[in-house]
């Protein structure tokens, strides 16, 4: 499971350090995609393999073709390399907004990637709602 909060750099070749608990959890290969709320989602090969058949294949409906493009058509799959570092696809760096500092949310089983700034805005926001949100939730 992945939990807690790491801030990091984006060094000059545009590479991040996957904060070292998270090093452990992962292997040498880990997909990652555009998420919600404007951040990345990055999973682990056999997470991912249990989204997709979350997800299923269906094709029929707007919405299911709609999430199945921004989910699939937005993932790759990125090397670690030896020292923990991955380098994101420029293509989500544009979409994550991503600039020199990012933090990494453990968020049960993935990772999400945010930018440091919107992460906070984030962040700041959802410590605001947190007990009415809880209230909604525990009424579900």
């Amino acid at each position: 499971m992945f939990i807690g909060e790491y801030t990091h750099t984006v060094d000059d070749k545009k590479r991040i350090s996957l904060p070292s608990t998270f090093r452990k959890l992962v292997s040498k290969k880990i997909i990652i995609t555009r998420g919600l709320d404007s951040c990345l989602f990055l999973y682990t090969p056999e997470e991912w393999k249990k989204i997709a058949e979350e997800l299923g294949s269906g094709w029929t409906k707007s919405d299911q073709r709609g999430i199945h493009r921004f989910i699939y058509g937005g993932a790759q799959e990125v090397s670690v390399d030896s020292i923990g570092r991955i380098l994101i696809p420029e293509h989500l760096k544009k979409f994550a907004d991503i600039k020199s500092k990012v933090v990494f949310a453990g968020v049960s089983k993935r990772i999400e990637i945010w930018d440091e700034k919107r992460w906070q805005a984030y962040k700041k926001g959802m410590e605001k709602q947190a007990e009415q949100l809880s209230e909604k939730l525990e009424s579900i």
